[in-house]
């Protein structure tokens, strides 16, 4: 693909942030990203059967093998759940409340999720946004009609760089021996992925879930684990990654903000081991985030940034759903439509969406709304 550093975008006067880092707009180096419509044995795909059997597959191994981690399990044998608790009269009536522990195993002890389901009372089935950790106003969810399943993540995996793998779900499926996972084994960002992708195994069974319009959402870290489990699992029918920064939805070749050096160094607990070894050669990586996004693809995908929230690099995450477009336009599907960043406060996009917002790094209203916007225009609701 074509350089995209000197892509024009209007000047985001970013402030100064706490974390050391690249701000300098000037001194992103110049690029080139990997075109996702190019195998690796140089074929170009030019249909979607290409593209599923063949291209898919290949990136998301690429991504697998040096960034995330293959997970050592599936859905694990034995894997149960239970309804734990309930109430009928949330929200002064509005509303239904319960919340089903998911056990990993034959046994009720951990390693176990508890996941708390808030569903409008209606007589038919609802859409959902699942979400881990970070919740959005329920209310204003509600309010919308649509569904609020949410887990900790961290119940399964803590986000501890010292003992992450001790004390989490990776390390109870490895050989007791086993001190740490393998360089192309799965890291926190993965383990979280799997948890989000056992609790689809849970929606899918319950009759009040439209199990066809379930959306993952994920803030911060929790989106970078959002983008990796939608990317994986297809059952997911809209992705949404509120800046996920680098590892997340943004353009790393770009330098900016949080470097691949610097995520490695402060969370090496996130990736497995191969990513650490492009700390200081970026540009080797097979892959890079735009790539994340099309394998969204057709699926509808919404990344968003905020203007105080620099380390998050909002220009590289608009450039990287920008260069994910070829991909949504080999179904048929537009993606942002447009060639320039928006200006603030200004959602844009077709099947691809973003926005970038006042303030600084957090899940407000202003983002919930804008996604809820993004499902009812997909969802004709």
């Amino acid at each position: 693909m074509a350089p995209l550093s000197d892509i024009s975008a209007q000047d985001q006067n970013l402030p100064p942030v706490e974390f050391a880092g690249q701000y300098d707009e000037s001194k992103v180096p110049p690029y080139v990203l990997p075109d996702p419509l190019i195998m690796s044995d140089g074929g170009s795909v030019t249909d979607t059967t290409a593209w599923n059997e063949k291209r898919r597959p290949e990136i998301l191994k690429m991504f697998e093998s040096n960034i995330y981690g293959k997970a050592s399990v599936n859905r694990p044998e034995g894997m149960h759940w239970e309804i734990t608790a309930g109430d009928s009269s949330a929200f002064n009536g509005t509303a239904v409340m319960k919340k089903v522990t998911i056990y990993f195993s034959a046994k009720k002890v951990w390693p176990k999720l508890d996941v708390n389901i808030l569903l409008p009372k209606t007589w038919k089935p609802v859409p959902v946004f699942l979400v881990s950790t970070w919740v959005p106003d329920a209310e204003l969810v509600i309010r919308r009609g649509f569904g609020l399943v949410t887990f900790d993540a961290q119940e399964i995996e803590p986000d501890i760089k010292d003992s992450a793998y001790a004390e989490g779900i990776r390390k109870f499926f490895d050989p007791p021996d086993r001190k740490e996972p393998a360089p192309d084994e799965w890291g926190t960002i993965a383990a979280w992925s799997w948890a989000s992708r056992r609790v689809m195994d849970y929606i899918e069974t319950d009759t009040q879930i439209d199990v066809r319009k379930v959306c993952i959402l994920g803030f911060s870290r929790f989106g970078k684990a959002a983008m990796w489990a939608g990317a994986l699992d297809q059952r997911f029918a809209m992705v949404f990654s509120c800046e996920s920064g680098c590892g997340g939805a943004a353009i790393v070749r770009r330098g900016f903000g949080e470097t691949v050096k610097l995520i490695n160094d402060q969370f090496p607990h996130w990736f497995n081991g191969n990513f650490k070894s492009f700390n200081n050669r970026v540009n080797d990586l097979p892959v890079d985030w735009h790539m994340l996004i099309a394998l969204i693809a057709p699926r509808p995908v919404y990344v968003s940034a905020a203007e105080g929230d620099s380390w998050g690099d909002p220009r590289g995450t608009f450039l990287a759903a920008k260069a994910a477009e070829p991909v949504y336009e080999l179904f048929g599907e537009a993606g942002l439509g447009i060639t320039e960043m928006p200006p603030l406060g200004t959602p844009a996009g077709n099947f691809i969406g973003y926005h970038i917002r006042t303030g600084e790094h957090g899940l407000t209203d202003y983002d919930t709304e804008k996604f809820i916007d993004f499902a009812c225009k997909h969802y004709h609701l």
